[in-house]
């Protein structure tokens, strides 16, 4: 017996609403669908592979309780952001003195260990997102939106929940910071 297309393939609002309802299967077809999307976001914002796994992991956790306050006014996807920020956030404090201290370090070995020697293009944008997570965190976010995951301003906004004119600001300061991180690393 064929099953019908919309039976394999469920919209995410059919998921979502099926989810609420206590519908495990749906809510890991909704987690599976988007799992690569909050990893994606989780490392961008982190930094690390472990890092990220832990916040994807915590995402997930959070979304089935989450899930029954999902309004829908929306677009599922800027409401996940908006989870996945937190969930970073969050893991973010919980271990701050050993990121600290691995970001102290890691900025030491890029200072003494070869700022005349000219990094490859891998290591310069490696080096960027290091910089970029030693920005605050609303600066941070804002980078991340926008040059990580391409979202416009307005995209960012909505995510953020803050004017699109905040969310250039942010960009416009990050900027600076960054010149002034990426000069002290060597890599400007």
């Amino acid at each position: 017996m064929a099953l019908a297309v919309d039976e394999i393939e469920a919209s995410d609002a059919e998921l979502i609403g099926r989810a609420r309802e206590g519908d495990g299967q749906a809510f890991g077809q909704l987690v599976e669908r988007h799992y690569d999307f909050v990893h994606r976001v989780a490392y961008r914002w982190c930094g690390r592979k472990a890092d990220a796994e832990d916040v994807a992991q915590e995402v997930c956790v959070r979304l089935g309780s989450a899930i029954k306050t999902y309004r829908g006014a929306g677009a599922f996807t800027t409401w996940l952001y908006t989870l996945t920020l937190n969930a970073a956030r969050d893991i973010g404090r919980k271990t701050a003195r050993e990121t600290a201290k691995t970001e102290a370090y890691g900025v030491q070995a890029l200072i003494g260990g070869g700022a005349l020697q000219q990094p490859e293009p891998e290591e310069q944008t490696e080096s960027l997102w290091a910089a970029v997570r030693q920005l605050p965190d609303k600066q941070r976010d804002a980078v991340l939106l926008v040059y990580g995951e391409g979202l416009s301003h307005a995209a960012a906004s909505d995510v953020m929940a803050i004017s699109e004119t905040t969310v250039s600001w942010h960009i416009h300061e990050a900027k600076k910071r960054l010149k002034v991180l990426m000069r002290s690393a060597g890599e400007v």
